[in-house]
This record gives C-alpha cells, structure tokens and sequence, in this order.
C-alpha cells in the first residue's frame, strides 16, 4: 500500500495563483522522486470549531485560507528517499514560498482504509 504526506498550510488568499505555481513546480521534482499523485485544496469550507480546527492549527490570521495537501508515495521508503533529496536540492533552498512555512503542518501517514484499492 502506498504512504502519504499530508499538510496544513495557511496562504494569503491573494497568492492562490503563486501557490499553485509554487506547487506545480515542487510536483515535478516529487514527481522525479517517484510520487505518485499530489493533490492541493484551497479552503473552501472550513469552519471554526469549539476546541480546535483548521484554522487555529496553523495560526491562520485574517486574509489567509487554510491549504489541505497531501502528496502519495508509492512506500515510506521512496518518499525517505525523495524527502532526503529535496531537501539537498539547491533549487528548494532559494524558492520564494508562499506561505510562512513556520506555521505549516506535516506528517506522514500509512494508509489502514482505502477505497481506491477496493473491488467493487
């Protein structure tokens, strides 16, 4: 089964564009590591919770959306792999992000439910 990462991102909403920009060029060097799928979600609907949410996770302040990502691997040992040659690559050292990577949430994640491996 493949591995995932997953991530919590606040963006300026004016830098929707230079998000998704920033995110097609990060998928072709994830790409030529081996991932397999990259998926980014500009919030849409994310609502305020009692205890927590979205928002507060990433201290997401007025003018930000909250970004839902998550890139799928083929196995934790690929995306190991590739997260040890991205971060060497002199590329990703200079890129202008466009969010305050501090505030950012990440994890990796093994997969115990997936529909898209099921037969119908």
């Amino acid at each position: 089964m493949s591995y995932i990462d997953g991530f919590v991102i606040p963006v300026a909403s004016g830098d929707r564009e230079r998000y998704r920009a920033a995110a097609q060029k990060f998928h072709e060097k994830f790409k030529d590591c081996g991932a397999l799928r990259q998926v980014e979600c500009w919030g849409d609907d994310v609502p305020d919770g009692k205890q927590t949410d979205f928002k507060r996770a990433v201290d997401a302040r007025p003018g930000e959306v909250v970004v839902f990502s998550w890139i799928e691997w083929p196995s934790k040992e690929v995306r190991d792999a590739a997260n040890k040659k991205i971060m060497e690559d002199p590329d990703m050292k200079d890129m202008d992000m466009p969010f305050d990577g501090k505030r950012m949430i990440f994890g990796g994640f093994e997969p115990i439910f997936d529909t898209a491996n099921r037969k119908a």
